[in-house]
């Protein structure tokens, strides 16, 4: 989900100091010639790489404190009527394309008004409306459910906006119990793949990558269900891109 053109404001990460020390060049008569590096033992190399790695993993970091900040300023910008305008904008361009029509099974995020996400409740409501009346196929719908502080989250099944309930942030969850007592199904202990998933961020690029909150929660999910994907022989859910 990409919203007010905060996806330019990511290319930033790209332009990071790598880990691994430059080769020096010898210009001789007009061409270059790769010096190789000087050999190093082993012992000799680890200490100064590591301190590569924690240097460039600080950089890092850094990057993606000051790009939230920038990225925060920037929506608290936006006027409540242009926020509404987007958000709709975003939500019926999802709604009228063929891989959402065609899908059977997806996770998406139930959307806050006071961390300023892109909307889903009009893409909510009608994964959940009737089916009958709207010509579509079904479609079952996983959304988050926060499980501890330790970046553990779970999609859970529901069938009604009724199956959500308030956490201790004020934001909208699955209860962990349907309305019958019984445990509600998870996405991970689901017998077929998930066919979208719609996530929030802070920020995306233009090849998909995407900037949380920090929190870890969705990064982790995402790693479980890519292992679980490969366990089941399914298709690869997120593509692998290379900066």
């Amino acid at each position: 989900m990409i919203k007010n053109g905060a996806t330019s404001l990511m290319v930033r990460l790209l332009h990071l100091p790598r880990a691994a020390p430059f080769p020096t060049y010898r210009r001789r008569q007009h061409h270059l010639t790769l010096l190789p590096p000087p050999r190093l033992r082993a012992s000799a190399l680890a200490p100064a790489a590591a301190a590569m790695s924690t240097a460039a993993a600080q950089a890092v970091a850094d990057l993606k404190r000051a790009l939230r900040s920038e990225v925060r300023r920037a929506l608290r910008a936006l006027s409540p009527e242009q926020r509404a305008s987007e958000d709709q904008a975003i939500q019926n361009a999802i709604l009228n394309t063929s891989w959402f029509k065609e899908s059977k099974r997806l996770c998406a995020y139930i959307s806050c008004v006071q961390l300023r996400e892109v909307d889903t409740s009009k893409i909510l409501a009608e994964v959940l409306s009737s089916n009958s009346e709207h010509g579509g196929q079904a479609k079952d719908l996983y959304v988050p459910r926060v499980e501890d502080k330790n970046c553990n989250m779970r999609m859970l099944k529901i069938t009604t906006m009724d199956d959500l309930v308030k956490n201790s942030m004020n934001i909208l969850e699955p209860s962990p119990l349907d309305a019958s007592g019984n445990a509600r199904e998870e996405v991970l202990s689901a017998s077929s793949p998930v066919d979208l998933f719609l996530l929030p961020g802070q920020a995306f690029d233009r090849t998909g990558r995407r900037l949380g909150r920090g929190g870890g929660y969705y990064d982790t999910f995402l790693m479980k269900y890519q292992e679980l994907a490969k366990e089941k022989g399914w298709d690869h859910p997120l593509l692998d891109l290379e900066p």
